[in-house]
């Protein structure tokens, strides 16, 4: 149920998720991200953050994640956890590709006041993760990742982020042809660390990542491989949620999927994205979103922000997947209608 004094959007959505960029940067080059190299300009500060990050958690935006690009650049990311923690949130939590979360980095984030770590890794092996870090060092360079991405996996659970609690999961995203044979890997690495490992349908956000609808591996057809191989029993999607979990029959864990593609689920999205530069995005695959500066610069304008905010999510009617199925129902080839917004751009 939507929260007293909460917008809904024109299908009867309620805010939830306020998605944080905090950079468009990356130490990495995943090609289905595609990351720029530099950010844009006029990027908000610290206490803009703060100011929107309120107002939002006051529209029913409950629950925030700090995204990037990779949010570990960001070198007052501590702070701005700090302090955002005493507004009205259920959780923090950040989105990473783990390469710069060393022992102390985890310690202070958790001091900071983060609830929840989510770690990508979309390979198991040197080959597999030089191909999608986008590295040019080839296996040597992929190895030398994927061992302090493992190593930050450790260094989260040391910190406190107990995967029991969901505190800490794994991301992978999945694209036939790239690292699809690193289904049942990936899944075994999460069984044997005890982690929740969330596989996510590459998704054709932005304009730079060359997605077809044949580099899809559709979720059903990932859980069929992973099952067949270590039995699964449905749990479900819960409401607003993006991933349906599965529950291991031996007890071993959890697998979840993102099908953003091939079972969307727009129709309960509760997810608001501000770019690092103070733009604010009502859907993954927007192609435009409404600037939030003129009412942080030069002085603030706390009333007319929360206006805009409130306007903004009423006027809502994005689920371009859901149409886009539909589109591909009828006979369309798939193909992607308008330009979008960049995924690091967006924050993912």
């Amino acid at each position: 149920m939507p929260e007293p004094g909460s917008p809904l959007d024109r299908l009867g959505r309620p805010p939830g998720v306020l998605r944080l960029s905090l950079t468009a940067r990356c130490n990495l080059a995943c090609p289905y991200c595609c990351p720029d190299t530099e950010d844009p300009p006029e990027l908000l500060t610290l206490a803009e953050r703060q100011q929107v990050v309120g107002l939002a958690a006051g529209l029913g935006f409950r629950r925030l994640r700090l995204t990037g690009g990779e949010p570990l650049l960001h070198p007052r990311l501590e702070e701005l956890i700090t302090a955002v923690r005493p507004l009205d949130l259920e959780e923090i939590a950040l989105t990473t590709n783990g390469v710069l979360l060393e022992a102390g980095r985890a310690r202070a984030l958790k001091a900071a006041g983060l609830d929840r770590i989510t770690i990508s890794l979309d390979g198991t092996d040197g080959t597999s993760m030089a191909r999608m870090a986008g590295l040019s060092g080839g296996e040597v360079a992929g190895a030398a990742v994927l061992a302090r991405v493992l190593a930050a996996l450790e260094h989260a659970r040391n910190a406190g982020f107990d995967p029991m609690a969901r505190q800490l999961k794994l991301n992978a995203v999945i694209a036939r042809g790239r690292n699809d044979d690193q289904l049942l890997p990936l899944a075994a690495l999460a069984r044997q660390r005890g982690l929740e490992l969330r596989l996510i349908e590459f998704m054709d956000v932005g304009n730079r990542n060359g997605w077809k609808p044949n580099q899809v591996v559709p979720a059903a057809e990932m859980v069929g491989r992973i099952g067949a191989v270590w039995p699964l029993e449905p749990i479900g999607r819960p409401s607003h949620g993006t991933a349906s979990r599965w529950r291991y029959r031996d007890g071993r864990g959890h697998l979840a999927v993102v099908a953003s593609i091939t079972a969307p689920f727009c129709g309960d999205c509760n997810r608001l994205r501000l770019t690092a530069d103070g733009v604010a995005y009502t859907c993954l695959f927007a192609a435009a979103g409404l600037d939030l500066k003129p009412w942080l610069r030069p002085t603030p304008d706390p009333e007319g922000l929360d206006q805009a905010l409130r306007g903004l999510w009423r006027q809502r009617r994005d689920r371009y997947s859901e149409e886009r199925s539909m589109a591909e129902a009828a006979g369309s080839d798939g193909k992607t209608p308008q330009a979008h917004a960049e995924m690091a751009y967006l924050g993912g």
